[in-house]
């Protein structure tokens, strides 16, 4: 099972990148139910070694292009996310005393406070493209305006996967033009 994680994290983030037009310097926040990946409900059986599978197989992509993870916590620390030092300092994100833990923010921030080479706790960010895996409502975390993103692949282990990524909002009137590039 856990190769298969790893296999289709891989699969599904490439083609995320792709698709959202990430680059270099970009923040991806990823929300995961490691319970729903498993085949249980949201929540009830948070799984260290499926989000070291889930890790093993997005991390290296997303790091080897230059963008940024946030990786969201459960909401019993209050959403809060993992995501590296560098990061919160250059974007002045205050940081936040927490560290996660299974049961107490969820496997993947749990993995991804201790994969990350500086990794801090911070409460808000406005990422520019969102993976949830598993129902674990990322919205709050996205810049204004998400845009759905449908990909090949629909679930990772058990746990169906919902993408987005952000656009400029539309300012003008009727009498405004709009750069296509940005769309």
């Amino acid at each position: 099972m856990y190769e298969n994680i790893t296999q289709d994290a891989y699969a599904v983030f490439l083609e995320f990148i792709e698709k959202a037009k990430l680059s270099s310097g970009d923040l991806l926040v990823v929300g995961c139910s490691t319970s729903e990946m498993i085949g249980d409900k949201i929540g009830t059986n948070s799984h260290v070694d499926a989000a070291k599978a889930l890790f093993q197989g997005f991390y290296p992509l997303i790091k080897e292009k230059g963008i940024f993870l946030a990786a969201q916590c459960c909401e019993h620390l209050g959403r809060a996310l993992c995501i590296e030092k560098e990061y919160a300092l250059a974007h002045g994100l205050e940081i936040v005393n927490v560290i996660p833990q299974p049961k107490a923010g969820g496997s993947l921030a749990t993995t991804a406070y201790q994969t990350l080479e500086s990794p801090v706790m911070v409460e808000h960010i406005k990422a520019d493209a969102g993976i949830d895996i598993g129902g674990t409502l990322i919205g709050m975390h996205l810049k204004e305006v998400a845009v759905p993103l449908r990909l090949s692949l629909k679930k990772i282990g058990c746990a169906p996967i919902i993408c987005a990524r952000t656009r400029p909002k539309f300012v003008g009137g009727c009498r405004a033009v709009y750069d296509e590039s940005l769309l």
